[in-house]
């Protein structure tokens, strides 16, 4: 016993050491993948289905997308496809999704072609389990049920409830697990009972990380109190964050883990007994991590987590549990309904939602050694620490120019002297582009775009136009030369109503250059070719324009010694002629293009045009960052 309160006497620090060792030991670790990537089969036991995402246990996990897999859990089957290996973000800041697996322990994808089960499973566990799913696909609330029962949230419309800052309420907790507590000790059951019974849940859920801390926490709590050890809530929770990261160091990595010990350590720390005192800390808390994830912050969600929490833990949550013993589906059905639209509604007042750029990890650590110390006046340091997160994005001290990677098609981003200029947006050939590129621009702190300038009135240069001005401020559009083309009427239309100032064949705009030297009779050669100089670099977007426009551009223009081209036309062979690169002379070559483009982009002739420049390229290098900092450019690529 005394060995003991020796021990948590210093389990800050344990906890400090066993967090460093969990990071040199993920760093220095390299797992060696045991299935050839090139094998087109392999064998194994189905551990998770998500709609048409499979996780099979083979000598690896493997993530296997199939349409329509008709198989149930721990069946053992032969699954046939292509192996391959995940891919991290191409876009600066967004969700690293190869590092999110590989943190799980998963290192390859399959997109499968057939599945035939080898051995049906014939383990009572999951055959109750899979029972429970069966029984779960015929309700009309089967989502909700999924996520209650099952800890599966793959259904969930995610977005909507990050906007409004309560997704948290849908992931399983100590709330749940004594509500279920609760609920089995008023019925007369043991602890034998109720420890068994928790341990069939954790099965039923994965072994989720809240669900499984939640449970632990519990059998703490009576062994804590049986045996009359005296360990307070706080240490007992200290332990069990200890315990996680011997048994698995990759959970540090894990959001669940981080958001379900941080909140629960600020809960009992600053004991909060009440639920207006646990929404406040629980957004205190989890702030500058919502920030790095989601870009943004709804202030409102401290009322509608006080408001939502006992709609979804005291009404929806027991329901779920209920349905599965009494016919009461329709009306717990009508009731996530009504929730729903409420969230809708809700959703709509964005007045105090505000986007914030990343936060650097010093400043986070700054942000919680004040919140957990005894400093007085703490939560008013950190209230001015979160004025100094919202603006300490928009105001750089160094110019950059960024290349996104928008699959095939192009997107520029200048940030100059407080400006930000988007040359182009790509198009929606890929339905998270838009997506991507909005929190990326929040990411690094953009509020508005000053100037958003259309190339020309292809798809693949202004499809995400709409979308764009729709849902970020946009202060002035600028067109090509020429008549404006069916794409471009429709953007017009859009800024009439929002009354966004636009302009059409320009000269010159705040430094930068427009070199078109006459009208065209096709869009391509109506592209606004921009120049512009930026701390002595020269830097050059081609838009689509082909070989023509550019002998007129060396007729009229005296260019050479360019630094950053963005290569016409994707490297189209129509495009970038070696009389015109031998001119321009550029350092580096900027191509945006898809991968595996069903156009052959970028050319072999472009390529070997451009030979005597560094070329960069979206499809393998991801997005292209150029910082220009003291007279020097430094270069960043986000690679798949």
């Amino acid at each position: 016993m005394k060995k003991l309160k020796i021990i948590l006497k210093y389990n800050k620090l344990i906890l400090l050491l066993i967090i460093i060792l969990s990071l040199i030991f993920i760093k220095i670790y390299k797992h060696n993948i045991k299935i050839d990537i090139n094998q087109k089969e392999i064998y194994g036991y189905v551990r998770k289905i998500e709609n048409n995402k499979l996780e099979i246990k083979s000598k690896e996990k493997v993530i296997v997308y199939i349409d329509n897999p008709n198989v149930e859990l721990n069946d053992y089957v032969l699954i046939k496809g292509n192996l391959y290996y995940p891919k991290k973000n191409t876009i600066f800041n967004l969700f690293n999704y190869k590092e999110y697996l590989n943190n799980k322990k998963i290192y390859l994808l399959m997109k499968a072609n057939s599945i035939t089960i080898i051995k049906k499973n014939n383990n009572i566990f999951y055959k109750i389990k899979n029972n429970i799913y069966k029984k779960i696909s015929n309700y009309k609330s089967k989502k909700y049920l999924k996520i209650f029962i099952l800890g599966d949230k793959s259904d969930l419309d995610k977005d909507i409830f990050n906007k409004l800052g309560i997704i948290h309420i849908f992931s399983l907790s100590g709330l749940h697990i004594s509500l279920i507590v609760f609920l089995l000790k008023k019925i007369k059951c043991k602890n034998i009972i109720i420890y068994l019974f928790l341990l069939f849940f954790l099965f039923l859920t994965n072994f989720n990380v809240s669900t499984l801390r939640a449970s632990l926490s519990f059998l703490f709590l009576n062994i804590n109190n049986k045996y009359k050890l005296d360990i307070s809530s706080l240490d007992r929770l200290i332990i069990l964050a200890c315990l996680f990261l011997i048994i698995n160091p990759y959970y540090i990595y894990d959001l669940g883990y981080i958001f379900s010990f941080l909140i629960s350590y600020s809960i009992i720390k600053f004991e909060c007994n009440n639920i207006i005192k646990i929404s406040l800390i629980t957004f205190i808390t989890s702030l500058p991590l919502v920030i790095n994830n989601n870009f943004s912050i709804n202030f409102l969600s401290i009322i509608y987590n006080i408001v939502l929490i006992p709609i979804v833990s005291f009404i929806i949550y027991p329901l779920t549990i209920i349905s599965m013993i009494l016919p009461i589906d329709n009306i717990l059905f009508n009731i996530v309904n009504l929730f729903e639209k409420l969230c809708s509604i809700l959703e709509q007042i964005k007045v105090f939602t505000f986007s914030f750029s990343k936060i650097p990890l010093l400043l986070i650590i700054i942000y919680y050694l004040i919140l957990f110390s005894r400093i007085k006046y703490k939560f008013f340091i950190n209230i001015f620490m979160i004025i100094i997160f919202y603006f300490i994005g928009i105001y750089m001290i160094y110019p950059r120019v960024y290349f996104i990677d928008v699959n095939q098609g192009d997107s520029a981003l200048i940030r100059y002297k407080n400006k930000n200029i988007l040359i182009d947006t790509g198009g929606r050939y890929n339905k998270e582009i838009y997506k991507d590129s909005i929190l990326f621009f929040k990411s690094i702190g953009v509020k508005k775009i000053d100037y958003l300038i259309i190339t020309h009135g292809d798809f693949d240069h202004m499809g995400e136009t709409i979308n764009l001005v729709n849902n970020f401020k946009v202060e002035k559009v600028i067109f090509n030369c020429g008549d404006y083309n069916d794409l471009e009427k429709d953007l017009i239309k859009v800024l009439d109503k929002k009354k966004i100032e636009y302009d059409a064949c320009i000269n010159e705009i705040d430094n930068l250059y427009f070199l078109q030297t006459k009208e065209y009779d096709n869009e391509n050669d109506n592209s606004n070719v921009i120049y512009t100089e930026i701390d002595g670099y020269r830097f050059m977007f081609m838009g689509d324009a082909s070989t023509t426009t550019e002998k007129e551009i060396l007729n009229k223009y005296n260019l050479s010694n360019i630094d950053v081209l963005k290569v016409g036309h994707h490297g189209s062979k129509t495009s970038s002629s070696i009389e015109f690169i031998n001119e321009i002379n550029p350092k580096y070559s900027i191509i945006s293009v898809g991968k595996n483009n069903r156009y052959g982009h970028p050319n072999k002739e472009v390529l070997n045009n451009l030979e005597d420049s560094k070329i960069y390229r979206t499809d393998e290098d991801g997005s292209i960052m150029f910082k220009l900092k003291k007279n020097k450019l430094k270069i960043e690529t986000c690679g798949p």
